[in-house]
This record gives C-alpha cells, sequence and structure tokens, in this order.
C-alpha cells in the first residue's frame, strides 16, 4: 500500500499538482472577494476536483511518454517505465480521476467543469505529442497551464450569478479572470524555457525540443530575457485595470525586474547556473504574485 501510494504521487506529479492547485485556490479566493465573502465549502470541492482534475492530466502524459521517461534520468523512476505499474492501470486512475474531478467542478458550474476537460485534452493529447516535434508545444502547453486561474475564479461563481454578472457588471467576469490567466500564461515561457535549459541534456536523450531554437544559443537565450521584460507590464495590469492596489504595483514592479535581471544574466552568460536563477526566481514569481493580488485586491 505504502509503494502505491508513492507511486501515485508519482503518477499525478504531486509537486506539479498541488502547484496548479493553489494558482486555482488563490484565483477562487479572488473571485470570492469579488462577490464579497468565501464559501469554504466550494473552496474545499475546487481544490478537491482541481487535483483530480490535474492529477488526471499527468497521468495520461505519463502513459503517453512512458517509453520516453525511460531515458531520461530524472523520469525514469517513475512507475510505469520502472515497471510497477501498468499502462492499463495508471489509464484506469487517469480516466477515474478524471471523470471524478470534471464532475467535481460541474457541481459549483458549467463553465470550470468545461475548463477542465479543455486542459485534460489540451495537455495530454496536443502538448504532449508536440513536445518531440516543435519548440511550439511550449507555447501551446501554456494555455492548458494558465487555465487554473479561469477554473479557480470562475468556481466561486454559481451558475446562477454568472449570469448575474454578465447583465450588469461583465467586467467583474472577463477582465479580472483574463488578466489572471495572461499573466500565468506569459509566466509560463521563462519558466518552461529555463527548465529546458538546465535539462537540455537529459531532454535531449528523449528527443524533447522545448528551447526556441532547440539548441543553448544566444537566440534562445534573448527569447528568455524577452519573455521575463514583458513579465513588467502584464504583472501590471492588475493595477492599471483598477482591482489591483498600490502593493500589487510595488510588488510586481521589483518581482518583474528581478525576473529580468535574471533573464539578462542568462543572455549574457548563457550558463546552466544562469538558467537555473531564472527557474527558482519564476518557482517564487507567480505564488509572490497572486498572494499580493489575493491580499490587495479591488473589487470592481
Amino acid at each position: 500500500m505504502k509503494q502505491f501510494v508513492a507511486d501515485l504521487k508519482q503518477l499525478v506529479k504531486m509537486r506539479l499538482t498541488m502547484t496548479v492547485v493553489f494558482s486555482a485556490s488563490i484565483a477562487f479566493l479572488i473571485g470570492s472577494k469579488q462577490q464579497g465573502d468565501i464559501n469554504w465549502i466550494n473552496w474545499l470541492i475546487l481544490t478537491a476536483g482541481g487535483f483530480l482534475v490535474t492529477g488526471s492530466a499527468n497521468g495520461f502524459n505519463e502513459i503517453i511518454e512512458r517509453d520516453l521517461d525511460r531515458l531520461m534520468k530524472r523520469t525514469a523512476d517513475r512507475p510505469i517505465p520502472a515497471g510497477r505499474m501498468t499502462t492499463g492501470q495508471a489509464l484506469v486512475l487517469s480516466l477515474l480521476m478524471g471523470i471524478a474531478g470534471t464532475y467535481t467542478l460541474v457541481t459549483l458550474n458549467f463553465v470550470a467543469g468545461l475548463l477542465s476537460v479543455f486542459s485534460i485534452l489540451l495537455y495530454a493529447f496536443f502538448y504532449t505529442p508536440l513536445k518531440r516535434k516543435s519548440p511550439i508545444a511550449v507555447f501551446v502547453g501554456a494555455f492548458p497551464g494558465a487555465l487554473p486561474p479561469l477554473i479557480g475564479y470562475y468556481a466561486a461563481f454559481s451558475q446562477n450569478d454568472l449570469a448575474a454578472y454578465s447583465q450588469y457588471n461583465a467586467s467583474a467576469i472577463v477582465i479580472i479572470p483574463l488578466v489572471l490567466f495572461v499573466i500565468q500564461f506569459v509566466w509560463q515561457f521563462p519558466h518552461f524555457w529555463a527548465i529546458a535549459w538546465v535539462l537540455d541534456e537529459d531532454y535531449k536523450r528523449a528527443g524533447f525540443r522545448l528551447l526556441p531554437t532547440m539548441k543553448k544559443d544566444r537566440v534562445s537565450a534573448f527569447m528568455v530575457l524577452f519573455s521575463t521584460l514583458l513579465m513588467v507590464p502584464v504583472s501590471l495590469l492588475p493595477y492599471f485595470l483598477g482591482f489591483g492596489g498600490y502593493f500589487v504595483l510595488a510588488v510586481s514592479l521589483i518581482g518583474a525586474l528581478v525576473f529580468s535581471w535574471y533573464g539578462l544574466k542568462l543572455f549574457l552568460h548563457r550558463d546552466v547556473a544562469s538558467a537555473r536563477k531564472v527557474m527558482f526566481t519564476s518557482f517564487l514569481y507567480l505564488p509572490l504574485i497572486q498572494l499580493i493580488l489575493l491580499f490587495d485586491f479591488t473589487a470592481l
């Protein structure tokens, strides 16, 4: 039983799943503050549903990449390539998680459930196969990767509330979730390109093509720098659109400039140490910005 639990944690990619759930949960709380009240039961439902949906998508990803995972050091010990779990067992678990997670989110509202299905399909069946074909995979993968804030935000509203807001305060159900989506969408480029730079040798064993030019060259480094610079205006959107305060403005600006500084370091040095700094900065940047926005949120 202990081994099964450990293997299940690897199948769902526990750390990645918890990061996604965190992002959705913060967006749920922002959506709740927009309405003036937090339904903690619904927050728990979102957390459970989001965990199941994300775990399902990751499970399908590992099923599809099972032969490739055997080739990479960091993934060779996953349950399917290591032989501790069959493809059939993983498929059943992934299907059950996907169905249960989608049903759970649909109980909050139809939009959240529909977006969850869309995220599974995009991540598992579009992004995953593209990773060996073209660097465009990062762009495609950024869409399902940025859906958790949308799912979380809309999950904070009942179906009737969504209909009501669309009539008398449409900006609250369009502008805020769209900005949350854009922040997470753009953030993924420096995040994943930095990871691809650090793990380039391991990724090459599986034939993954994730760097912009498929090489650790000046152009790929420039694309990382450009994407970190793009975070500066993007992270300031909540303030300029009126639902983030001065604290959001200050922290977002400082955080984005630090992010860009490390992006510049990578462009100048083009080494793994610099890429690792961009990667670790990305780990801290997104949850920090989301938390600051939650605590300094102003309802539209």
